[in-house]
């Protein structure tokens, strides 16, 4: 009846992740003194960034760093933690939201820029905040088939363009209280990138699990969060109701849950204080076991999960559990199950 919603490997692991951060920090307060002038104009209080989002910073790229170099860069690092020999990548996936152009992929330029040989395939995926997750998905089934033996799956993002367009946006003598909080999210961006490897658990000593996960969809909601590089629209109210409300349902379906509420960590999607609360509090796991990245990197999109993971992959040990939960503008929700 779930079709293939639902998904479940036997040898399919995490050979290595890795992120990179962006040097340059934003902080809350700053984008505060920017937009002073609005601030006075409309009545709005100085600090509502923050205190409705509980990100204190993110950070952006320096000018001329592409999202493709900053996705290549995360590669690069995966790739040596990982001791696979570049040669030996069969897939080489680009996630990003955050793309410079139509055409051609941001594939093909992570894929010269790492030097991976002809032989390996690349291509975008492209699904909002989750992208990243489906990467695993596909890398993990091509695996477990036999296609390929290695998968490097990279995402870059950069928020420089669009806090800016934002900001000038906001800046307008004719913007609104109403303009503020349907581009609030957008000023919550932050830029980043992850890469991770996935391989064969059995042929990789030390290499760490993946056992399978749900994707779930609710379309109807598709016009809750719609953005560009030039700005992002988004009912931040609406995005959240719809998006537990999917995540739930996907819990509640997804069959075999043993050991769902025991992990070591949850890595929930990275969006603010008031979304990682709505989502302990809809699936009942422990707010004490969920890491949050969010405060001091804003939400870097598809990024996020895996630059968290990235963060606390020094404290797990062998055989602990380790949950992605995610969701993404259309409405998607993903969870992926990890055992360390």
């Amino acid at each position: 009846m779930l079709g293939n919603a639902t998904f479940s490997f036997d040898d399919v692991a995490i050979v290595s992740v890795e992120a990179c951060d962006a040097p340059e920090v934003v902080t809350s307060a700053e984008i505060d003194e920017r937009l002073a002038p609005f601030y006075e104009r409309t009545g709005a209080t100085k600090g509502l960034l923050e205190s409705l989002s509980g990100i204190s910073q993110r950070r952006q790229w320096p000018e001329g760093v592409s999202f493709t170099e900053a996705a290549a860069m995360a590669g690069e690092k995966a790739l040596a933690s990982s001791g696979i020999d570049r040669s030996r990548i069969g897939l080489v996936v680009d996630s990003s939201v955050c793309r410079e152009r139509l055409e051609p992929s941001s594939a093909v330029t992570v894929h010269d820029l790492l030097r991976l040989p002809s032989t390996c395939m690349n291509f975008d995926i492209s699904n909002a905040c989750l992208g990243f997750l489906n990467g695993i998905q596909i890398a993990g089934s091509m695996i477990e088939t036999g296609q390929i033996d290695y998968a490097l799956v990279v995402d870059g993002e950069g928020t420089r363009q669009i806090h800016e367009t934002t900001i000038q946006r906001l800046l307008a003598e004719d913007a609104t209280i109403v303009d503020l909080f349907e581009n609030f999210a957008t000023l919550t961006l932050g830029s980043g990138s992850a890469a991770m490897v996935i391989g064969r658990h059995s042929e990789n000593p030390g290499s760490h699990r993946v056992k399978g996960g749900f994707f779930r969809a609710a379309s109807q909601h598709h016009e809750l969060c719609v953005g560009s590089l030039e700005g992002m629209r988004t009912d931040t109210r609406g995005l959240l109701e719809a998006g537990t409300e999917v995540a739930k349902l996907g819990w509640e379906d997804a069959g075999d849950k043993e050991g769902w509420f025991d992990m070591r960590y949850y890595i929930l999607h990275q969006v603010s204080s008031v979304h990682t609360q709505a989502v302990i509090d809809t699936l009942g796991i422990d707010g004490d076991r969920v890491v949050r990245s969010f405060p001091e990197y804003g939400n870097m999109g598809p990024a996020a999960m895996p630059v968290t993971l990235a963060s606390v992959q020094h404290t797990l040990e062998p055989g602990d559990g380790v949950m992605f939960q995610g969701m993404g503008s259309g409405i998607n929700a993903a969870i992926v199950e990890i055992e360390w």
